[in-house]
């Protein structure tokens, strides 16, 4: 992630840090609840941009969503870093679990299946030699 996002972030901590007049302990809650009113806007955006409240109608646009799921990354990134100083390498490391996580669960694309198949034969029958196949002597 961007190291200019992360030195907002602080500054960001430390101006909130600076304004409260809460312990330590109920401004961390604090923060963790923001989420939820955070993501609660994100509801009331999409609800406006469809126009599903047929008494309001149409009240927001796709972009005030964006606009609110940004707050709701901001929150969070707050959050992060008010639970520990050490944010930026927490969320990295994370973001590299999810990241492997889903890769694995991610079938091959056709042509890499075909290549690991080639490579590395499951059964007796796969490693037999294909029709004009020659061995490497």
């Amino acid at each position: 992630m961007d190291s200019r996002i992360w030195e907002s972030v602080d500054h960001l901590v430390a101006w909130l840090d600076e304004q409260s007049t809460q312990s330590p302990q109920e401004e961390r809650l604090l923060r963790l609840l923001k989420l939820s009113e955070e993501v609660g806007e994100v509801g009331a955006a999409v609800i406006g941009a469809t126009g599903q409240n047929p008494r309001k109608g149409v009240t927001h646009t796709w972009e005030d969503v964006q606009h609110e799921l940004c707050d709701v990354v901001f929150s969070a990134l707050v959050a992060l870093r008010t639970l520990t100083p050490d944010a930026s390498r927490v969320f990295a490391e994370r973001l590299a679990y999810v990241e492997q996580r889903s890769a694995a669960a991610r079938p091959l694309p056709e042509s890499s299946e075909r290549r690991e198949t080639a490579e590395q034969p499951e059964t007796a029958e796969q490693a037999q030699p294909t029709r004009g196949a020659t061995d490497p002597e």
